[in-house]
C-alpha cells in the first residue's frame, strides 16, 4: 500500500566543512623527506655507535685510551650483543646510509631556507611576531601547556613552537651537519680548521652524539604535541597542505 503522505524530507542542510590552507608543497614536501633521513640517520648512527660506544675528548681516541665517558652498552667489531641478541657488526652498510642520508638532509634543508625566504614562509610563520618578542608571551604558551588548557590555535606558530623550530632549522641541524662532516677525513684535509675549532675529531664525535640526543628529544616532544593536538589532523594537514576550520 503506497503512503498518501510525502517523505519527510530534512529542512536543514548541514553547511560542508570549510577548509584553510595550512602548509604549503614545499613545506610538506621537505618535512617528509627530512623525516626519513631522519629515521634513516638515527637507525644508522645507532648501529654505527655499538660499534664503539666510547667518547673522547680531542682529536685521538681508541680502546686504549681513557675515554670521557661510556656508554654500557655491550659490543664489538664482530658481534654485537645488544643485551636482548646477538647481532653482526653493521658498521660498514650503516656508514654508507648515514652518509648518503646526510647529504640528502643537506640539500634539503638548503631547499626549505631558499624557499622560505623567497615565499615569506620564514618571516610569516617562523620569525617571532612583534607581539610575540617578550618572556610574557613565552610564559603564557608554557603556562597553558603545563595546565593542559586547551589552546585555540589560530593557525599559526605560537611562541614557543617558532623559538623551537627556529632552534632547530638555524642551530641544531647546522651543528649536526658541522660536527658529523668534521668526522670525514677528506673534508679534514680539505679545511682542517673546521675540525680544530670543535677540539679535534673525537670532540667533534662527541658534540654529534649530543646534538643528536638534543635532536631525539625535540622529535619526541614534537611527536606528542602533535599527538595532544590531534594526530591524524595534523599528519593529514601535512599530507593534503589543508586542514578544517573547526580543527584550529
Amino acid at each position: 500500500m503506497t503512503p498518501c503522505y510525502a517523505p519527510v524530507v530534512p529542512t536543514t542542510v548541514a553547511a560542508p566543512a570549510t577548509e584553510r590552507s595550512r602548509h604549503s608543497a614545499v613545506v610538506r614536501v621537505t618535512h617528509w623527506i627530512t623525516v626519513f633521513c631522519f629515521l634513516a640517520l638515527l637507525v644508522t648512527g645507532v648501529e654505527i655507535l655499538l660499534s664503539h660506544p666510547r667518547f673522547y675528548w680531542g682529536e685521538t681516541g681508541n680502546v686504549n685510551m681513557h675515554p670521557l665517558f661510556t656508554l654500557h652498552v655491550p659490543s664489538s667489531r664482530a658481534m654485537v650483543p645488544t643485551g636482548y641478541a646477538v647481532l653482526p657488526d653493521q658498521n660498514g652498510w650503516s656508514r654508507y646510509l648515514h652518509f648518503e642520508a646526510a647529504w640528502l638532509i643537506i640539500l634539503t634543508g638548503i631547499v626549505y631556507v631558499l624557499a622560505s625566504l623567497w615565499n615569506g614562509h620564514l618571516r610569516r610563520d617562523l620569525l617571532p611576531a612583534r607581539e610575540q618578542r617578550n618572556w610574557k608571551a613565552y610564559a603564557a604558551v608554557l603556562g597553558r601547556y603545563l595546565h593542559r588548557a586547551p589552546v585555540k590555535e589560530s593557525g599559526a606558530y605560537n611562541a614557543v613552537q617558532r623559538a623551537a623550530y627556529l632552534g632547530v632549522i638555524f642551530g641544531l641541524l647546522p651543528l649536526l651537519i658541522w660536527t658529523g662532516l668534521a668526522l670525514s677525513p677528506a673534508v679534514a684535509s680539505v679545511a682542517p680548521w673546521a675540525v680544530e675549532a670543535l677540539g679535534g675529531r673525537q670532540s667533534a664525535r662527541t658534540l654529534h652524539f649530543f646534538a643528536t640526543v638534543a635532536l631525539v628529544l625535540f622529535f619526541v616532544v614534537h611527536v606528542v604535541m602533535v599527538t595532544l593536538a590531534g594526530f591524524w589532523s595534523r599528519t593529514r594537514a601535512m599530507v593534503t597542505g589543508v586542514v578544517k576550520e573547526e580543527q584550529l
